[in-house]
């Protein structure tokens, strides 16, 4: 998908369910880059995205802040020089929703060429 295909969507307003882990199985192969971690108290989606400095690396947080605020969601960052890891879980649930797969989607078209 690129930017202008992903319409704004208000999830404050839905409500958030786990993902069964099947469909997640199945779900996850769709958001290049991105992997399960499983090794917390509870499941997410992450992903590491490398920058050629830390001008390019807090340009794509800051980004990336956009879209989580749109999107009444808040991962979890860790900001280096020249890199960004994005682990995306939806803590009211325990567990991963649509709401972390979207917001995947959107982070990914941050960078699609």
């Amino acid at each position: 998908m690129t930017p202008t295909r992903l319409q704004q969507k208000d999830w404050s307003q839905l409500p958030r369910v786990a993902i069964a882990a099947y469909e997640l199985r199945q779900q996850l192969p769709t958001l290049p880059g991105w992997e399960l971690d499983e090794k917390r108290e509870s499941a997410a989606i992450t992903k590491t995205f490398a920058f050629a400095n830390f001008y390019e690396t807090m340009a794509f947080v800051n980004a990336l802040a956009l879209i989580a605020h749109q999107q009444d969601h808040h991962p979890d960052l860790e900001v280096s020089y020249g890199r960004c890891t994005v682990r995306l879980n939806t803590h009211d649930v325990g567990g991963i929703s649509a709401t972390d797969m979207d917001c995947a989607r959107r982070i990914n078209a941050l960078l699609a060429a």
